[in-house]
Order: C-alpha cells, then structure tokens, then sequence
C-alpha cells in the first residue's frame, strides 16, 4: 500500500506555463472546444470556455445546441460559438434513418475542427437528452481517433458512467467527478460503495480498472490518480461552494494538460504524466483564486468572481 504525496502545486504551474514570446503565433498557447450547452444550462459551458481564455489559451470554443447559442454568445465575444448539436426534441417527428443522418451531420460539424483542438471539454450544461448523448458519444470516439486528449466532467460524466468503453484504457482521457458522480463511478466500475478510510487507494483501483485514465476527484483535499501514482492537493480555497467552480476546474485542466504535453514533448528527459501535471496545476490556481475572491466578496462571492481571480497571482 504506497501512500498519497501532497503535490507542489505552485512548483507544478510555473513549470508547465509557457513564458509569453513575442516569437510566437495567435494558437500555439492553446486551442481548446467545450462540448456542451443546452436550453436549461448555458453558464456551465461559459464558464468552462471563458476560465481557459483567462488562464492563456489562445482560442476557445463552444460546441452547443442551437437553442443555446445566442445566449453563450451574448455572454461573451471572446468565445467561437457553434450551434451544432441537436436534442431529441428537434427531430421527434424523424425516422430512424433520418435520425442517423442528424447524427453523421452533427459529428460531421466538430469533425472539421477536431484535428485543431489541443484538448476538449465534454460535459459542462450538457443535459441528458438521449439523442444529444448519442452524439457526443460520437464525438468522443472521434476525439480518439485523432488522439486529441479529453476532459469529462458535469452530464459527461452520467455518459461515461453508463458506457464505460468510451474512455477505457485511454490514456488521454481525465474524469473529474464531484463526490455524487464519484460515488456512481465507484458503484459501477468497482461495484462497492466508497470507502473513505481508504479512499487513495481506491481511487488508484478505480482509475487502474478503467485502462488508466486520469481520475480528479474533487473534495476538501483534491486526489488525482493515472491507476498507478495518487497526488493530493490541499491547498486552501473557499468556504463558499457556489455553483461553477467545477466549470472552471474543467477550463483549467483542459489548458494545463496541453501545455504539459507540450512542455514534456519538448524535453526528453522529463517523463510526468501531463495529465497528471495539468489536474495538479488546475486545483492549485482555482483553489488560490477562490481563496482570492471569497478574501474580497466574501459570502456573495460568486463564479464570475473567481474567474476574474485567475491572473491575479499567476
């Protein structure tokens, strides 16, 4: 039984930042899309975008619903907005082939983008309409043909749970379960119940049972484990648990995981897990910003708060 080290997390975000160079173009810093947005849920998925453009990206996307996409927009004229995705609701009156068709054009849309991304988002406002999942089930197949890494988190996350293949043994795949979606996720794979008293270790048996992938699991102290090593990271935030720090966690480590894999590319000598290095530096910086913005706002604070934290001591 190895035991759980807590991670340097300002150590690990000075290492995986790029230095801003004026040698470099408009999208080397990253690419980053979101898959998600619907007509009940629309701040998740601005939430997500928005948090990887204030940490550095260069570019940030949206995959939505139509329905949801003048309200993202009108959020935000930083973010590239697509209302390509389709609910049930939308085709109720097609037949099967029809339906099939929806779907081909639909993954077909982010298809052309794909091989631009350095790192996707899957999950955040996404809802849980079955035609909508399909898709996105698609899409995440896609994201592996390319070998494009992903992020699952939010409705995502009830996908991944009930079709577990979609992201076994996919090494570029990260889960960031919250401690509801934690316990299904240990429910189905493990088929027990969470066991706090020895909760590293079974987060270890988890993500080791799921091909390792990349398991966050969010909590006072957030673990992180490829199956193999776990780290923790305990830096104090915020008492103040508003709706969407999650939806910035998502941002963050879909930014962190692509500069890691860069910075790893680039040096042969370092041998991290970049998904590891980008959960570690992700946790670290929310928790900090969160601390910032509760220190200011205090029982008011809310998500937007947060992310306007970001820079401030980064």
């Amino acid at each position: 039984m190895s035991s759980t080290s807590e991670a340097d997390a300002e150590s690990v975000l000075r290492l995986v930042t790029p230095s801003l160079d004026l040698k470099r173009h408009k999208g080397q810093a990253g690419k980053i899309a979101v898959i998600g947005g619907c007509r009940e849920y629309t701040g998740a998925p601005y939430f997500a975008a928005i948090s990887a453009l204030k940490i550095g990206a260069d570019l940030s996307h949206v995959f939505c619903t139509k329905d949801a996409a003048p309200v993202i927009k009108s959020y935000s004229p930083e973010l590239i907005v697509h209302p390509v995705l389709e609910e049930s609701y939308t085709i109720s009156d097609f037949s099967e082939e029809e339906r099939k068709q929806v779907q081909e054009r639909v993954v077909g849309e982010v298809d052309k983008w794909m091989e631009r991304f350095d790192c996707l988002v899957i999950g955040p406002g996404l809802g849980r309409d079955p035609f909508l999942l399909e898709c996105v089930s698609e899409i995440m197949l896609l994201a592996r043909k390319f070998n494009v890494p992903f992020l699952v988190d939010g409705d995502g996350l009830f996908l991944v749970t009930n079709s577990i293949d979609l992201v076994s043994s996919y090494p570029l795949a990260v889960l960031t379960p919250n401690v509801n979606e934690y316990k299904r996720l240990v429910q189905r794979v493990l088929n027990c119940e969470v066991d706090e008293e020895n909760a590293e270790d079974q987060l270890r048996s988890l993500a080791k049972q799921i091909g390792g992938v990349t398991i966050l699991r969010k909590g006072k102290s957030d673990l992180i484990s490829n199956g193999e090593i776990v780290k923790s990271v305990s830096i104090y935030g915020s008492p103040r648990r508003c709706g969407g720090q999650g939806d910035i966690l998502s941002g963050s480590v879909a930014v962190f995981l692509s500069w890691s894999q860069q910075l790893i590319s680039g040096h042969e000598s370092l041998s991290e897990n970049p998904a590891i290095l980008g959960c570690i530096a992700a946790s670290g910086l929310l928790r900090k910003a969160a601390s910032l913005a509760f220190t200011k706002h205090k029982r008011s604070t809310l998500t937007s708060d947060i992310i306007g934290c970001l820079g401030e001591r980064y």
